[in-house]
């Protein structure tokens, strides 16, 4: 019977066969399905008042996955975002057993049909292009880290990086010669190629040759200490050196991803189709429901002069187009 099956194989096949060789999920989101089903299976345990080694898949029940959901937000105080993003993963989860265990199929079916929640959609900021300029021209020139920090920083504003794509970025994915480029290593294991600009390659030629790792195809780019830097690493070095640029106002707090939504903005700003925006950040589909919160300051100022009653002086500058087409910005938001 289904109530006696041990819930590990399935668990085991779940993480192995499916979402590792079948979907070909990076490590960095097959961790947030194990934080997820960690949080689940301990859950469930209390509930059963056993031990996680005994749980059967019939103590998978649709009531255990409702009272899971409740405990998020109600006992650990998780954000509605966070609820939905474990229920996705669940999601996945039960829509995996149902085609594993076929006696499972009802209780599965009603898990698929535990809707989302609405919640506000975050706000996305970005640095104006003055604002990148003089986080440029503060960060260190002399010290041991310095070439590494100014290296680090340009490049995530040239390519729009995700920061796992810059902890992963090695030596052999790197064409520093007349038209430099960078392939880079993305979601859903899917590669794209960057162009950088001759600052930033050749601030990562001397950083490669500083680590002497020049000859080295799998050498990491960025290190501490000869080791990679981290997801965290990176994140924390970046909030050191940004921290000069947080808006307590809109709550803007300056980090990898500041970066990414900053290049987006700037390379619109500047005409580039944006096709070819998608493509260089490596973002799969401009169709998003989200909506892009966060107009800077800049662009208010122009509405504001577009608005203006008309006077004998020169008429205002024009507000951007592409500042007033939800689209765009909805998929901004996405990045």
């Amino acid at each position: 019977m289904v109530e006696k099956r041990p819930i590990g194989p399935i668990m085991h096949s779940f993480f192995v066969d499916h979402l590792v060789a079948v979907k070909g999920l990076r490590p960095a989101s097959v961790r947030s399905y194990r934080d997820t089903m960690r949080l689940f299976l301990l859950f469930v345990a209390e509930q059963r008042h056993t031990k996680i080694t005994r749980l059967g898949l019939g103590d998978l029940t649709f009531e255990v996955v409702l009272g899971f959901l409740r405990y998020l937000e109600d006992e650990r105080g998780n954000h509605i975002r966070t609820r939905n993003q474990r229920l996705a993963a669940l999601h996945t989860l039960f829509d995996y057993i149902a085609t594993r265990e076929p006696d499972m199929l009802a209780v599965c079916q009603r898990v698929a049909a535990i809707p989302m929640k609405r919640s506000a959609p975050v706000q996305t900021h970005f640095l104006e292009r003055d604002e990148v300029e003089q986080l440029l021209r503060s960060l260190p020139r002399k010290g041991r880290l310095a070439l590494r920090d100014q290296a680090l920083v340009l490049f995530l504003y040239n390519t729009g990086a995700r920061v796992q794509e810059a902890a992963d970025l090695r030596v052999g994915h790197l064409d520093l010669g007349p038209h430099p480029l960078v392939r880079l290593h993305g979601k859903g294991d899917k590669w794209r190629t960057c162009p950088l600009w001759r600052q930033t390659a050749q601030l990562l030629a001397e950083l490669i040759d500083s680590l002497g790792a020049s000859r080295q195809a799998e050498a990491a780019v960025f290190t501490a200490n000869r080791r990679p830097l981290t997801r965290s690493g990176i994140y924390k070095l970046v909030r050191r050196h940004g921290a000069d640029l947080d808006s307590p106002q809109t709550g803007r707090s300056v980090s990898p991803h500041t970066f990414r939504h900053s290049a987006a903005v700037h390379l619109l700003e500047a005409g580039v189709e944006v096709n070819v925006i998608r493509e260089w950040l490596g973002h799969a589909d401009l169709t998003t429901t989200n909506r892009y919160a966060e107009i800077n300051t800049q662009a208010k100022i122009e509405a504001l002069r577009a608005t203006e009653p008309p006077s004998s002086s020169a008429a205002p500058p024009r507000h951007p187009v592409w500042r007033d087409d939800q689209a765009l910005l909805n998929w901004l938001s996405s990045l």
